[in-house]
């Protein structure tokens, strides 16, 4: 079957109701996930022991954050799925509770899917002769994009407080979550910042993601509109210019390692500015975009790109990895295990991900298994759940360099 074909019995096959433009920008977030650590994450090999370290290019080339501006797209995922959410949920003929547990159940089984694998093959790979410090490079790498899963689980389970919210203040609701990041922020950052404890940053976890995913509640309850929409796309434009020239917030959207500041983990105010933006262009845009995936063509990928949404997002440092272990017994090889620290790094970590993008499309091909909740996989019966449990704690710790 040719792919033209292909795409034509993929496009026959999507319900006349599925929203296109949606899974469309889902799947836009999704593939900036892997893009962006692709890109601006970096190794470098010991030469005396051969281990591989992380290391970034943001630390050398400063030029390169508006990049991250870019590829900082976890406000349109949030976005989308407080939107899919409210539909689904207004869908659902049962419980709120099983509702839940099904919306956890998918997003709980690739992640631990992923890291039962790794605590299995660190071993393996150690015994072989890996370099420890190559396996907790790699450890921290898989596990880096995992913490979004478990916020999203929370930020998921308080749907229902998001929709009654929503039905009452639409757009309005997101308006204490923004406010709630702005004081934390003068809190940690601004005259009174020395004796301000650590750990009231983290008290912008929650409202800092649950912000686009609120927008977009309120988006699928109709309580959002062009008006609106084009108050974020203004309106977060010109506060993500103003504390990047006037407050001086870090430009770089990701953390640069030797930077005291970060806007990512736990988000600043700058990330709500980016995404009130996104989120404003994402709603202005929807119609075009439905239009524009109206084509077989362009729809067929979209479709499997969302199909293996958690697949791409639990797996895509590990085909990085992939490709970057082995090499590191050949030396430094530009673009892969040279430190980031000339422009070439840059034009050869660009012929890189063509080969980083086959390996996990090879990858995902066997752990799309932990995806589908149809098939039988690790954790089907009690035995294999409480093993697979076990093991993702055994290789957490060990990444998290607890152990």
């Amino acid at each position: 079957m040719s792919l033209n074909s292909l795409a034509a019995k993929v496009d026959a096959r999507t319900p006349v109701h599925r929203d296109r433009a949606v899974d469309g920008l889902r799947a836009l977030a999704l593939l900036a996930v892997p893009t962006g650590h692709w890109l601006l994450g970096g190794f470098r090999v010991d030469a005396e022991v051969g281990s591989l370290h992380n290391a970034s290019p943001l630390s050398t080339f400063s030029g390169l954050s508006p990049l991250s501006w870019v590829l900082q797209m976890l406000g349109i995922f949030f976005l989308v799925g407080g939107y899919a959410a409210v539909l689904s949920y207004t869908r659902h003929q049962g419980t709120s509770v099983e509702w839940l547990k099904g919306r956890l159940v998918r997003l709980g089984r690739p992640v631990l899917g992923v890291t039962a694998v790794w605590a299995l093959t660190v071993p393996l790979l150690y015994g072989l002769g890996v370099p420890e410090a190559t396996l907790r490079t790699g450890a921290k790498l898989v596990v880096q994009p995992l913490w979004f899963v478990g916020v999203y689980a929370v930020i998921t389970a308080l749907t229902p407080v998001c929709v009654r919210v929503a039905r009452r203040a639409g757009a309005w609701s997101a308006v204490p979550l923004i406010g709630s990041v702005a004081v934390v922020d003068f809190l940690r950052y601004g005259p009174y910042a020395e004796a301000v404890p650590s750990w009231v940053s983290l008290l912008n976890l929650l409202p800092g993601w649950l912000f686009a995913y609120q927008l977009g509640v309120a988006w699928g309850e109709k309580r959002l509109g062009k008006r609106a929409a084009y108050v974020l796309l203004i309106g977060g434009t010109v506060l993500f210019a103003v504390l990047l020239l006037a407050f001086h917030y870090p430009a770089s959207m990701v953390g640069v390692p030797g930077q005291d500041r970060t806007n990512s983990h736990p988000p600043s105010l700058l990330v709500l500015a980016l995404a009130a933006a996104q989120s404003g262009a994402a709603i202005l845009l929807k119609d075009r975009i439905g239009r524009v995936l109206r084509r077989p063509a362009l729809w067929a990928p979209v479709v499997v790109i969302n199909l293996s949404a958690m697949t791409i997002l639990c797996w895509h440092q590990t085909a990085m990895l992939a490709a970057a272990v082995p090499a590191s017994y050949l030396g430094t090889i530009p673009g892969l295990t040279e430190a980031p620290v000339t422009l070439g790094w840059i034009a050869a970590r660009l012929m890189w991900i063509p080969l980083f993008a086959v390996l996990l499309v090879v990858i995902g091909k066997y752990a799309r298994v932990f995806e589908n909740p149809g098939r039988t996989a690790l954790g089907a019966t009690k035995a294999r759940r409480a093993v697979t449990g076990l093991l993702a704690a055994g290789f957490t710790v060990f990444a998290l360099g607890l152990a």
